[in-house]
C-alpha cells in the first residue's frame, strides 16, 4: 500500500470512528449545552489530548501488552466506567435551572483547564479507544511503516477530533437549538445523565476479546 493510500486509509477509518457515538460525544454535547459553546470545544481539545496518549503507547509497542494484560485493561475500564457513571450522578444531582438559558452570561461556566480535563479523562479512559488502537496499529499500520507516515497519521489524528468535536459543539450550541433544548432542559438533563450512567454500565462490561 503506498504512502497517500495509507494516509487516506487511517484517516477515513478513524473519522468512521469519531463520527459514531460513544462517551466523546456524549460528553461534547453535556458540556456545550450546560456550560457553553467554549467549554464544548475547550472538551474538544481534551479528547485530541486523550488521541495523542493512545497514539503514543501504541508507537511504544504497550496497546498489546494492554489489550492482553487482564489487569491492565480492568484497571483502564473501571476507571473508566466509574468516571462516566461519576458524571452522570453529579449531573442528576446538580441544580440546572439555567444551564440552557438564552443568556450564556449568567451561567455558572467552568474553566478551560476543567473542560480539557473532562475531555482527556473521557477519552483516556475508555477501553474501546485502546481496542480501537490496537486494531489500527496491527492491521492497518506497522513496525515497518515510516516513521513520516506514522508522525502525519497521528497528527491527522489528533486534529481530526478536535476539529470534529468542535464542530459539534459548536451546532448544537445554535440560537435555534439552545432554544428547543431550553424548553426540555430537565429531561434533557435526565436523560443525558441516564445515557453517561448507563454508557458507563456497559463499558464496565466491555471484555478485550
Amino acid at each position: 500500500m503506498d504512502s497517500v493510500t495509507l494516509i487516506g486509509t487511517v484517516t477515513l477509518v478513524h473519522l468512521l470512528a469519531l463520527i459514531s457515538p460513544g462517551p466523546d460525544f456524549l460528553m461534547c454535547v453535556r458540556n456545550s449545552l450546560t456550560y457553553s459553546r467554549k467549554t464544548g470545544m475547550w472538551t474538544a481539545v481534551g479528547f485530541g489530548l486523550g488521541i495523542a496518549v493512545h497514539i503514543f503507547y501504541s508507537l511504544a509497542g504497550l496497546t498489546v501488552l494492554i489489550s492482553q494484560s487482564i489487569l491492565f485493561f480492568n484497571a483502564i475500564k473501571l476507571l473508566g466506567a466509574a468516571y462516566l457513571i461519576y458524571i452522570g450522578i453529579q449531573s442528576l444531582r446538580s441544580k440546572s435551572a439555567a444551564a440552557f438559558t438564552e443568556t450564556p452570561q449568567k451561567k455558572d461556566d467552568i474553566s478551560a483547564l476543567s473542560a480539557l480535563k473532562i475531555g482527556f479523562l473521557t477519552n483516556v479512559l475508555n477501553p474501546k479507544a485502546t481496542l480501537f488502537f490496537l486494531s489500527l496499529f496491527t492491521l492497518v499500520l506497522s513496525p515497518d511503516t515510516p516513521g513520516y507516515i506514522m508522525g502525519v497519521v497521528s497528527v491527522i489524528m489528533v486534529v481530526n477530533t478536535i476539529l470534529w468535536f468542535s464542530l459539534v459543539a459548536f451546532f448544537i450550541t445554535q440560537d435555534h437549538l439552545r432554544r428547543v433544548f431550553g424548553r426540555f432542559q430537565h429531561v434533557f438533563n435526565k436523560t443525558l445523565s441516564g445515557l453517561l450512567i448507563g454508557l458507563g454500565i456497559k463499558v464496565a462490561l466491555t471484555t478485550n476479546k
